[in-house]
């Protein structure tokens, strides 16, 4: 028998497959977009993690979600650092979420306030992807545009509270293979995994109308 924490990975592979390889992402990575086009990015995650961060204290003595409440993940000073250092001391005059950002933002708050077991699912899809992929996005980012190593514009990838990072997500799996709810309830976290894929690619996919490279 499958354990839970495989169980979401396989189940979500093709959005994540999918999220990973959109042309935004790809033309990002590529090193084909200019920095303004990673400055857009980094103000959309902005606002998904506001949503998830900003309802994390009132979860965490939740049952279900109580014990994915960690403060040593929490991504908004960095992200906001990091705005700073893209966008100037004003970026938050000019903050702006798109459609699809604003639509990723409400679903994860309105889980937040619901259905803590969404929460988790949320939870699970961002945090251990900035602790796997998001290692390449700084890699890259830091190559890219010269930013300092771990430095300001890619703080948001750097867990500076978490030393063993494969240590800490093995321990997370864990976590979730103890998460204290059904097998119909699994099968609602699994799916709303699926469906935080397709928010994060609907932004990507967004973002990429914004910045469609010239044939």
């Amino acid at each position: 028998m499958d354990s839970f924490s495989s169980l979401i990975r396989t189940a979500s592979h093709e959005q994540h497959m999918e999220a990973e390889t959109s042309t935004f992402m790809s033309d990002l990575l590529g090193g084909r977009l200019g920095v303004t086009a990673y400055a857009r990015y980094t103000e959309q995650l902005w606002f998904v993690y506001e949503a998830l961060e900003s309802t994390a204290e009132r979860l965490a003595t939740d049952p279900v979600a109580g014990p994915f409440v960690r403060p040593e993940l929490f991504r908004l000073p960095a992200l906001e650092r990091d705005l700073a250092h893209l966008r100037g001391p004003d970026w938050r005059t000019g903050l702006n979420a798109l459609p699809a950002t604003r639509q990723y933002a409400a679903r994860v708050r309105e889980c937040a306030e619901r259905w803590p077991g969404g929460y988790v699912a949320h939870h699970y899809t961002r945090y251990l992807g900035d602790l796997s992929g998001g290692q390449i996005i700084r890699d890259r980012a830091e190559r890219t545009w010269g930013f300092a190593k771990k430095g300001d514009g890619v703080r948001f990838y750097v867990f500076e509270r978490i030393s063993n990072p494969a240590a800490f997500k093995r321990g997370y799996r864990e976590l979730l293979d103890g998460i204290g709810v059904d097998d119909l309830e699994k099968q609602r976290v699994v799916s709303e995994c699926k469906r935080a894929f397709d928010l994060n690619t609907a932004v990507f996919r967004a973002l990429g109308d914004e910045f469609p490279l010239t044939a």
